[in-house]
């Protein structure tokens, strides 16, 4: 292909909207085009990265013994009613009229739509398990669009789900997508690190999530050197087992703390650590009252709350509730002298506590010294906090280490979710029915695209791996206007082609600096530059991702292209 014929539309200075490297070098290097926020054109640099992973998604799906077919993307409204999804998807759900108005979904992805296949094609024990597969756009309404295709409103995604009889047939097929999901990261020439995660909207049982190693990630992982690792809303907090706050065998008492509402203000004034301050939430959850307590320096995480309580409304008391509950304004709520219906709850890391400092639920003051069981009574206990660096590996109890990543693949063991809710059965050997056994299997198209770049980058442009690169040799002839370097690199192109190189020859006639700064920017890993010394009979091949530049004989450049890129 001849740059000059190519809508390659590069960009000098940095877009101002790009928050991270990936969004910033795919405008830069003419890989996509913003048409509005979070909605991108792919142009033809682009599409052609985005077409080589969906070949090896497609190759290793296909492998796997998944089907391809293609779903609708319009859905009935109905349809999201039937499996209780309508209300969690909430404003993420894209609704449109027709024009007898009625109310469809632009497809955020696919579980109802494949359920209603599975509930009218696959009656019998005989017929499973199957895995179906498709590659399509979906799209989901983001609230916040950024960093370019990797949160955007219409992204591709291949999306697959497996019928199964029993958790032991699930269970293989669920090992057999994971395995394939290894292979295509790998075949992408990406690190990567497959993490325990939340199921999120999705539901299920058991996910893993599989993540791409990188500095601007907006996931966060938490790994040990045994090889586990979990994403950070997953991850259970785990400590040395070490008592926090002195024993207490008299009772607590009140202390003053004028003005003091935070942890760090309440910790300042007491000359104490966050640690030794337990924070009391107070929530609403059906029609009781929750108190959680959680450490001073501990986060509760919204995902694990409303899964430990079994409800997804939960809600923060207002200002005035609080008041009329405890007694006391925000900031200096406690367990102590609770109303008796109210529940209390708290995080596994509060049995270590002998004693700790809480709210006086009284304004301006805090009680020191209370001690759970004798001063207030701890309903249970559950995992309701982030967990952090530092942090014991759930396997071998060695601290864990916090680092990025950028999700591209999901998967999930659903169970009956969905086919219990839309009541899709098949009949066993003896005639009975029951619900479908169902796994989910989720990969990010587009966004691989960017979390190939955000992993592989430097100062001047993309560096791509060579199995995803839009071209794997990019010949650049320093002037056109001379007739043997334009002879000797339309020859090379015609070389490189008919041994099935994918080459693009710069033939503008633009200054070599410019040229070579475009070459940078687009990364394509091979390069060969005609320039003075074609006059003694060599060329340069310069290496993306090592910089190395070797002069060859121009007759061998070929063969040394062929043996380096094992074709």
């Amino acid at each position: 292909m001849r740059w000059s014929e190519s809508c390659i539309p590069t960009m000098k200075e940095n877009p101002r909207e790009a928050e991270i490297p990936s969004h910033r070098l795919m405008l830069r290097a003419g890989l996509i085009k913003k048409l509005t926020a979070g909605i991108y054109t792919f142009l033809p640099l682009g599409l052609r990265v985005l077409k080589k992973i969906e070949s090896i998604v497609r190759e290793e799906m296909n492998a796997a013994g998944c089907q391809e077919l293609l779903m609708p993307i319009l859905h009935p409204e109905e349809i999201y009613a039937e499996s209780g999804r309508l209300e969690t998807f909430g404003p993420e759900l894209y609704k449109v009229r027709d024009g007898r108005q009625r109310v469809f979904a632009l497809g955020p992805t696919h579980e109802e739509v494949v359920t209603m296949i599975a509930r009218d094609e696959m009656r019998s024990y005989r017929d499973l398990p199957q895995c179906l597969y498709q590659i399509l756009t979906k799209f989901r309404d983001e609230i916040r669009p950024r960093y370019g295709v990797m949160r955007a409103r219409e992204f591709i995604m291949k999306d697959a789900y497996s019928f199964h009889t029993s958790e032991a047939s699930l269970d293989r097929t669920y090992r057999e997508i994971e395995k394939a999901y290894q292979r295509i990261i790998e075949r992408c020439g990406l690190r990567y690190r497959i993490v325990e995660a939340e199921s999120g909207y999705i539901g299920g049982n058991e996910s893993h999530e599989f993540m791409v190693l990188a500095e601007n990630g907006e996931d966060r992982i938490l790994s040990c050197g045994c090889g586990y690792a979990v994403n950070l809303e997953r991850a259970t907090a785990r400590e040395k087992e070490e008592t926090t706050g002195e024993e207490n065998k008299s009772t607590y008492k009140a202390v003053d703390t004028p003005g003091a509402a935070t942890v760090d203000e309440v910790s300042q004034f007491l000359r104490v650590t966050p640690r030794d301050i337990v924070k009391t939430l107070l929530y609403r959850s059906g029609d009781r009252n929750v108190a959680l307590l959680v450490p001073g320096d501990r986060e509760v995480n919204d995902i694990k709350l409303c899964r430990n309580l079994d409800d997804s409304t939960i809600r923060f008391l207002e200002a005035g509730e609080i008041d009329e509950v405890t007694g006391g304004p925000v900031g200096f709520s406690g367990p102590v002298g609770l109303p008796p219906e109210t529940r209390i709850v708290a995080d596994e890391t509060i049995k270590r506590y002998s004693s700790m400092i809480v709210g006086a639920n009284k304004a301006d003051k805090h009680l020191v010294g209370v001690v759970p069981g004798r001063d207030f009574v701890i309903e249970s206990f559950n995992d309701y906090v982030y967990a952090r660096e530092g942090d014991l590996c759930a396997r071998c109890g060695k601290p864990m280490e916090l680092s990025n990543g950028v999700e591209v693949g999901h998967i999930f063991k659903l169970g009956t979710k969905y086919s219990r809710s839309m009541n899709a059965k098949y009949l066993d050997e003896k005639g009975e029915s029951h619900p479908f056994i169902m796994g989910c299997y989720g990969f990010g198209i587009s966004r691989m695209v960017a979390a190939a770049i955000e992993q592989n980058f430097d100062d001047d442009g993309i560096i791509w791996p060579l199995s995803i690169a839009p071209f794997q040799v990019l010949v650049l002839p320093i002037n056109m206007d001379d007739q043997k370097i334009k002879e000797a690199a339309e020859s090379l192109e015609r070389g490189l082609k008919e041994k099935g190189i994918e080459v693009l020859l710069d033939d503008r006639d633009l200054s070599p600096g410019v040229k070579f700064k475009d070459a940078e920017l687009i990364g394509i890993p091979l390069r060969l530059t005609l320039g003075r010394k074609l006059q003694e009979g060599k060329i340069e091949i310069f290496d993306r991702a090592s910089r190395q530049v070797t002069e060859i004989p121009v007759g061998e450049a070929v063969a040394e292209i062929l043996k380096r890129i094992a074709i």
